[in-house]
């Protein structure tokens, strides 16, 4: 969709940011059901479930927090009306 806006001429904000914040909880939560299946050695840096968690992070936090992702996204729809 945010491809499509891009073509039309139309600005894709709203939907980068959808697509950034559904990627960026998607992957925390998995990470976290895997952190939870190890248990306590999921943070035990002997397995590479300690680093996914790390890196998962990251992309909750790079180029915007997913809560000013959120901001932008209601700020767009709220636009729309």
């Amino acid at each position: 969709k945010q491809n499509y806006e891009i073509d039309q001429g139309r600005s894709n904000t709203m939907f980068a940011s959808m697509a950034k914040v559904f990627a960026a909880d998607h992957c925390n939560q998995v990470v976290a059901d895997a952190v939870q299946i190890f248990g306590g050695a999921g943070f035990n840096t002997e397995y590479p479930v300690e680093k996914l968690m790390r890196d998962a992070k990251i992309f909750q936090l790079y180029e915007g927090t997913s809560q000013i992702q959120k901001l932008i996204i209601s700020r767009h729809m709220a636009a729309r009306d």
